[in-house]
């Protein structure tokens, strides 16, 4: 088991209100889009709403063990993960599996993990002051729009990216649609992360035998 019901709830429901803020932002940053699209307050309307929703199911997943044992995962950067990084041949594999110890999470998901939950963050921030501009002076809600604006335009990029990978490895698509992958695929791609699920199970079986010889 890769992921549990509520980690993948929280993933869907996550990405679900990202998209819908991208799309709606496009909608209104780009002319041709908001000539195209049309109703310009009701867009402004579900953009805020779901902007404000973003972190609802983040702070409800925390609930989970499960979700707070990945984000100190994806919090925690080894040194394999640094050499991932910097290798050309990152994903290569010997024997069937990786040749880098690759944790449950790679240093991309963490970076994209980490740039994520800032820009979250920072697009809350500004967007609080744009849409409750009054306590504001006018300085404030300038930096507030060039920020929410160049950042909407990062978070797009890294987005696109994002979906571009998922989509091309089946198996990561898998495991996030139905919690399980492919042996081989985690063994090929997260080595490390095989390792420790194997020790674990060692260690409970082993543990189960020692209780019921007592």
């Amino acid at each position: 088991m890769r992921f549990t019901r509520a980690e993948r709830s929280i993933h869907h429901v996550t990405a679900l209100l990202m998209l819908v803020c991208l799309g709606t932002a496009a909608a209104l940053y780009f002319p041709t889009l908001s000539t195209v699209v049309g109703r310009r307050e009701l867009l402004k309307t579900v953009h805020i709403w779901c902007g404000f929703a973003l972190p609802v199911p983040i702070v409800l997943g925390l609930a989970s063990r499960a979700f707070r044992a990945d984000i100190r995962r994806l919090n925690r950067f080894a040194p394999h993960d640094w050499e991932w990084l910097k290798r050309g041949d990152r994903r290569a594999v010997h024997d069937g599996r990786g040749v880098l110890p690759v944790g449950k999470f790679n240093a991309g998901q963490k970076l994209n993990a980490a740039f994520t939950a800032g820009a979250v963050m920072l697009m809350l921030g500004t967007g609080e002051v744009l849409t409750f501009p009054d306590p504001w002076a006018d300085r404030w809600r300038t930096g507030a729009t060039f920020v929410h604006d160049w950042l909407f335009l990062a978070v797009l990029a890294v987005t696109a990216g994002h979906l571009w990978e998922a989509l091309r490895d089946r198996g990561a698509m898998t495991g996030m649609l139905t919690g399980r992958v492919d042996r081989d695929w985690a063994a090929r791609h997260h080595a490390g992360w095989v390792d420790a699920v194997q020790s674990e199970h060692v260690q409970n079986t082993n543990g189960q035998e020692t209780g019921t010889a007592r």
